[in-house]
């Protein structure tokens, strides 16, 4: 058995525009999968799709939504359902990195925190998971963060809405796969540390005496580099992680045994 075929598999990404989302819809799309790629930046999504679709494997449809949203993750998943009649894999992906302590931040920034990163995908799931019970199939695959189980180290990073949230994903996913994994739906979660992407481009790689500070505490003296969290999301969507569920594993290069 091929465990990464994924012929046929409809899969849906949210933060699919860019970073590690856009990367493992072309994943997904290399081994055959039908991709429904979302995000609120529609014609990032449209180049993306116009992309996979030039290379002839599998499929990409692109569906604007906004996780944040309940009646735009309801409109987006229906539009699925109509045009494919199942969802089969879903990577709840999409996320913020909210910084700052709680006493600093205002309500209406935990509130784009909670939104976005933890309610973000409680949407999702809640119109995708009646339409996986309807098949007795599906993996979850949430995103989480390492930051989900350690404070940052000391770099004055301070994100306590972001801690939070990702603590969240985790506890989400374990409650989920204790309720559905009996109806043939696994959920899980993969806790990266440190990625190169558009979200953390534009902070935590901007100065040389952070990435110095960074390449010191990691084993890997590196942060991760795309297309490395491809493999570890493909596991989990795999036929041969079936008997996996409510697990979380950390991809950051040995960064948080130190």
């Amino acid at each position: 058995m091929n465990l990464f075929d994924f012929k046929d598999r409809v899969t849906v990404i949210t933060g699919a525009s860019s970073g590690l989302g856009a990367d493992a819809a072309r994943a997904f799309a290399e081994h055959g999968a039908d991709v429904v790629i979302m995000a609120r930046r529609k014609e990032k999504l449209d180049t993306l799709a116009e992309e996979i679709n030039a290379k002839g494997k599998g499929k990409a449809f692109a569906v604007q939504c906004d996780v944040s949203n309940e009646e735009s993750v309801k409109n987006a998943v229906d539009s699925v359902k109509e045009r494919y009649g199942k969802i089969d894999i879903l990577l709840n992906n999409a996320g913020i990195a909210t910084g700052g302590t709680i006493e600093t931040l205002s309500d209406e920034e935990w509130d784009k925190a909670i939104n976005v990163n933890l309610k973000g995908i409680i949407y999702m799931s809640k119109y995708v998971v009646p339409i996986m019970k309807e098949k007795n199939y599906g993996r979850i695959i949430n995103i989480a963060s390492i930051n989900a189980l350690f404070a940052d180290k000391p770099m004055a990073l301070w994100r306590h809405p972001y801690n939070m949230t990702k603590a969240g994903v985790i506890g989400l996913t374990r409650g989920m796969a204790a309720s559905y994994t009996q109806f043939g739906i696994t959920t899980n979660a993969i806790c990266p540390g440190l990625f190169e992407s558009e979200m953390t481009a534009n902070t935590l790689f901007k100065t040389e005496e952070f990435m110095k500070m960074y390449n010191g505490l990691c084993p890997a003296s590196r942060p991760g580099s795309r297309g490395e969290l491809n493999a570890p999301i493909l596991f989990f969507a795999s036929e041969g992680a079936g008997y996996v569920s409510g697990q979380y594993l950390l991809v950051d290069g040995g960064f948080s045994i130190v």
